[in-house]
């Protein structure tokens, strides 16, 4: 699949919502419009205009500050729904509703728990539609979960419009922050800590001066149909100090894409400008933790051009209740490694393209932020007694190692099943190739029905294709189509594996009578 066929795949799933919202019982309805007025002429309890005068009037508040000003209290109730009508909605100090706060401290109140796991107080945007929350004044943060359970936001844009990076390493593309005016930027669209089953869906957050999400400490939160894109030093950091980050229970993500994160947003044309990575002060990663429990499940989703590395979930605590399972991932252009995980795994149906070096000689990146980690394109940790599975994957890359596996002991194990493992020349050396895998330590490792070709040493496992070429679609590791061509020795080569029933994109698996190796099934 190619970069466009993915992006446009996901432009399509987040049209702005159409679909009718259910009510739920015993909680009241709020609504905002531009139209609005504000809380002594509305009840916000109407979806109207306000009428131009008289007060208490049924019709909606002008603005989300109305429903959740600055330092509280709330004027909504935990259960209840704010109904965020189309158009733009300045998000700080000097918006309406925005009293008794100073510029940073001016964001939202905490939105209050709904009274259970069914039951969510909900921020949405109205079906339809795809209101615009944008931050000035250099608001710390947009959406406030601290503390915040039983939540849903939906069907939003978040941003602001500046173009400058949160503390920048170069001047001209910093954001102003020695006094006032600062300027119409924001640092962080969702801030959460202490945080409980949340529902976070259809949102375009991107553009803001630091992070797209800082939100640790967190357990049973869902990400569907989510972009995180643009954001000046990382999409989602999930440190929020080092005695409360830890993460528990489920954390999903599906549909989601996380790219340009350490990148500054042109927020009137969208183009991306004064990236930058950690050599330079930076960060860049598109999704990174501190050290983390909770059972991780990423499917469908594209992570890809980001200034470090795509998915860092390194720090996983390697608990025995600790998984990460990815599934119909495509990641690609990563300064750093493009997945990297810690503890029990599964790796299954992804494309995961190692083009380290798509960075070089761009903006503020230094040509020690190319292929950072040895440019790894699949890195795993182990601890004592875990599993990891890698199958039914096409790997590619320039970096070190296609696939590398470090720490644990020989109680840990690594199974390498129908993968897809096409080496290139390395970043580094023009005369050396990326090793297919590497291991430091004596961990377990098996390998089953792999297609490995053009890497260091011309390794080939036991059981493994090693001279046949793939014929791919494209083998140039920066314009990577890992789809089998006609006649390609990957096709109906491997017995079934129950548990695999489809392929990257969904396909049945086995169309033919044995299944195709790596993460495509042609049918």
């Amino acid at each position: 699949m190619t970069l466009a066929h993915r992006l446009s795949r996901l432009a399509v799933l987040l049209l702005p919502l159409g679909l009718a919202l259910p009510t739920l019982a015993s909680a009241t309805t709020y609504y905002v419009r531009t139209d609005g007025g504000d809380v002594k002429q509305c009840t916000g309890r109407s979806d109207a205009a306000y009428p131009g005068s008289g007060t208490g009037r049924a019709c909606a508040w002008k603005h989300p500050f109305y429903a959740l000003p600055p330092k509280g209290p709330a004027r909504i109730a935990g259960g209840d729904t704010l109904m965020i009508g189309g158009g733009s909605y300045m998000m700080g100090q000097r918006a309406p509703g925005a009293v008794n706060c100073n510029a940073a401290s001016c964001f939202m109140t905490k939105i209050p728990n709904g009274p259970s796991s069914t039951q969510r107080t909900r921020i949405l945007g109205k079906p339809g539609t795809r209101p615009e929350l944008w931050a000035t004044e250099r608001a710390t943060r947009m959406i406030n979960l601290e503390g915040s359970s039983n939540v849903e936001i939906g069907n939003l844009e978040i941003t602001d419009r500046s173009d400058c990076v949160y503390d920048h390493s170069v001047s001209s593309a910093r954001c102003k922050t020695s006094s006032a005016p600062y300027g119409q930027w924001g640092r962080v669209g969702i801030y959460a800590r202490a945080s409980n089953n949340v529902y976070l869906h259809d949102l375009d957050i991107h553009g803001m001066a630091h992070m797209g999400i800082n939100a640790g400490g967190i357990s049973n939160w869902t990400l569907d149909r989510v972009k995180i894109n643009k954001n000046g030093k990382a999409g989602w950091d999930a440190n929020v100090g080092t005695s409360i980050s830890n993460n528990s229970g489920k954390i999903t993500l599906r549909n989601v894409e996380i790219a340009w994160n350490g990148c500054g947003e042109r927020w009137q044309t969208g183009a991306i400008w004064a990236c930058w990575a950690q050599s330079t002060g930076g960060y860049g990663d598109g999704l990174g933790t501190y050290y983390t429990g909770g059972q991780w499940l990423i499917e469908d989703s594209f992570i890809h051009h980001n200034t470090s590395d795509g998915l860092d979930l390194r720090y996983m605590n390697g608990a025995e209740s600790t998984t990460v399972t990815i599934r119909r991932l495509h990641a690609v252009g990563n300064a750093g490694n493009q997945v990297k995980l810690r503890g029990n795994g599964l790796v299954e149906n992804s494309v995961i393209i190692g083009n380290c070096t798509y960075w070089s000689g761009k903006f503020y990146m230094r040509s020690t932020d190319n292929c950072r980690a040895s440019g790894n394109s699949l890195q795993l940790l182990l601890t004592s007694s875990d599993n990891v599975t890698v199958r039914h994957n096409t790997i590619t890359g320039q970096g070190g190692v296609l696939v590398s596996a470090h720490e644990g002991d020989s109680t840990s194990y690594v199974r390498l099943q129908n993968n897809v493992l096409v080496g290139n020349t390395r970043w580094d050396s023009s005369s050396a190739k990326t090793s297919a895998f590497y291991k430091t330590g004596s961990q377990q490792v098996s390998w089953a029905g792999n297609l490995i070709w053009n890497v260091k040493n011309s390794m080939c496992p036991s059981g493994s294709v090693c001279s046949q070429h793939p014929r791919l679609a494209d083998m140039n590791v920066h314009s990577f189509d890992a789809t089998p061509l006609t006649g390609s020795p990957v096709r109906d080569r491997v017995s079934q594996t129950t548990a695999v029933p489809n392929d990257f994109e969904m396909q049945r698996r086995p169309s033919g009578v044995k299944s195709d190796i790596g993460a495509y099934e042609m049918q």
